[in-house]
């Protein structure tokens, strides 16, 4: 999935609270790290101890903000995002973090995640007489914390958890605290890190190695993690909803150097193409990983397999958008522009070629197809992941059933359509024990979501 058309992952989240220094280059380069969790738009909020400023626009952390407009967010105090649109539509309405003022405060909120009933609490805030601005699940949680506030900050926040169903990791500001929350579920990732007397809430910890903070821990599921002049305070009730963060932060979505849940995200890939080594042996020569998505599974293949691992594709790492290009001819040059096969490599050799998954199947063939076209002599497809057969509620852009092959073909008939000599994919049992626990999120393999209404909807619902 490293080429062509990704699954995609809405956003990223930072917060930081210091208790004696800015924190705006903090929150700068925290977001430079999430860079991978969305490129449609970024923004920063800061309180200065006065009111809350921020800077918000279309494009990456680095085309949004510059040293010009960042000495303007000057403040002990702040948060951050990087958006790709899953709800709600594109454009800079959309850009967080969402800022408000109600109660005589400040409150800047900034989320991860997607609500499955967003359009129900939308239509019965509207009757109220609230007005949105925005088309984003976001707002409908500000309009509900701001709902509730008369019961205190916190009950709130708790309220707001009742009523909204899906996932979510927020960060929110008030004039006075850092606030971090995750859903009951804990779907979508968020952690705490430290630097001397600041602190950090992230959606990954890779974010708290670029600016030299530790990671403290999760942020638990249904937990409210409140950081002021007090220091740290959590707030979690008993809740008998079940633990399923989730699976393809493992397989895709997080970037190899963070942790989560205590796993190393990097080494659970490599587990992943152990155990992919382990399900389907076979004779051949070469192991060649998709750029950049498959690398560690394929270095695990090849530990595992004693098969060398080689780069049989090399990936242009400084190409634009080619999917404007009208006919076919151009779409395959744009293919060839993004990769290119080391055909002195893989002449004349058995190739297992290692992806984390196939969505529609049309990138795959194309891969195969450039690999026999360099000389290739075979070529076995090996997936590290199940096939992804039902889309994502959760905050991924997946495409609808109709268009994931995994939903309408065998394994057998997605081989013949990509053209591989063999093709396998791990399989769900393999994947959780790679990971080393069983309760995780699984939806878009077996239609196990979370959220009783989400399955009821999925299977319900014909390919």
């Amino acid at each position: 999935m490293g080429i062509g058309k990704k699954l995609r992952e809405e956003c990223g989240v930072f917060g930081a609270f210091s208790f004696s220094s800015s924190v705006v280059s903090y929150i700068y380069y925290g977001l430079q790290a999430l860079q991978h969790r969305g490129q449609e738009s970024a923004g920063i909020a800061v309180y200065n101890g006065e009111k809350v400023n921020f800077i918000k626009g279309l494009g990456l952390v680095t085309e949004v903000f510059a040293k010009e407009n960042l000495k303007a967010l000057e403040g002990r105090l702040g948060i951050g995002h990087v958006r790709y649109s899953t709800a709600g539509s594109k454009g800079i309405v959309n850009a967080q973090p969402l800022v408000a003022n109600f109660r005589r405060e400040y409150m800047a909120i900034a989320h991860n995640g997607n609500l499955v009933n967003a359009e129900e609490l939308r239509i019965s805030l509207e009757e109220e007489g609230r007005i949105f601005q925005t088309t984003s699940d976001t707002e409908i949680i500000l309009h509900l914390i701001a709902k509730n506030f008369h019961k205190g900050l916190i009950q709130a926040i708790k309220e707001s958890m009742r009523e909204i169903e899906g996932s979510y990791s927020l960060v929110i500001m008030t004039d006075r605290k850092l606030i971090g929350v995750r859903d009951f579920h804990g779907i979508r990732p968020l952690c705490i890190g430290k630097k001397e007397d600041t602190y950090f809430i992230s959606s990954e910890s890779c974010a708290f190695d670029v600016i030299g903070a530790e990671l403290i821990r999760d942020v638990e599921p249904g937990e409210i993690v409140v950081i002021d002049e007090n220091g740290l305070t959590s707030y979690k009730d008993e809740v008998s909803e079940k633990k399923m963060p989730c699976v393809f932060e493992y397989i895709y979505f997080a970037r190899p150097d963070s942790i989560m849940e205590g796993r190393n995200v990097y080494f659970a890939r490599l587990e992943m193409g152990k155990m992919l080594a382990r399900e389907s042996p076979l004779e051949a020569d070469l192991v060649v990983p998709v750029p950049d998505s498959g690398v560690a599974a394929a270095r695990g293949y090849s530990i595992e397999s004693g098969i060398p691992i080689g780069d049989g594709l090399i990936k242009n790492k400084y190409i634009g958008r080619t999917f404007i290009a009208p006919d076919q001819k151009e779409r395959e040059i744009g293919v060839k522009i993004k990769l290119n096969v080391l055909k002195e490599l893989v002449k004349g050799k058995r190739v297992v070629l290692i992806d984390d998954s196939i969505v529609r199947g049309t990138t795959m063939k194309r891969l195969v197809s450039l690999l026999k076209d360099g000389g290739a002599k075979e070529v076995h497809v090996r997936i590290s992941s199940p096939p992804v057969k039902y889309p994502c509620y959760f905050g991924i852009d997946t495409p609808s059933r109709k268009e994931l092959i995994g939903a309408k073909m065998s394994v057998e008939e997605i081989r013949r359509a990509i053209g591989a000599d063999s093709l396998y994919f791990l399989s769900i049992e393999g994947l959780k024990r790679s990971l080393g626990f069983n309760s995780i999120c699984t939806g878009c393999f077996d239609g196990n979501y979370p959220l009783e209404k989400i399955k009821e909807q999925v299977y319900n619902y014909e390919v």
